[in-house]
């Protein structure tokens, strides 16, 4: 029977999901956004990346790869959480 995924290969890497990839793009283009609106200010506003004072599931800041310690973001402004999320979340590699 040939069925649209009987050609995966379940052995290799899992492929990232299409949730995925649009939050990555959808980070991608709000970072270029708050670039391109305001060179002088390198970070964007909390209020702009979906800021919340919780994590969303696994995902949270002190595990991203833009996570400052003790409480500060690459790319987000202000004091922030290490147990928040925002929409720029990227896991930090392994």
């Amino acid at each position: 029977m040939n069925t649209p995924n009987s050609d995966r290969n379940l052995a290799g890497p899992p492929r990232p999901t299409r949730r995925v990839v649009l939050q990555g793009a959808l980070a991608a283009a709000i970072v270029g956004g708050a670039a391109g609106v305001a060179r002088a200010q390198s970070k964007a506003k909390q209020s702009l990346v979906q800021y919340q004072d919780k994590p969303k599931g696994h995902q949270q800041c002190d595990n991203c790869l833009h996570w400052e310690p003790p409480d500060s973001c690459k790319v987000v402004e202000g004091k922030i959480n290490p147990k928040a999320w925002c929409a720029l979340y990227l896991p930090k590699p392994k």
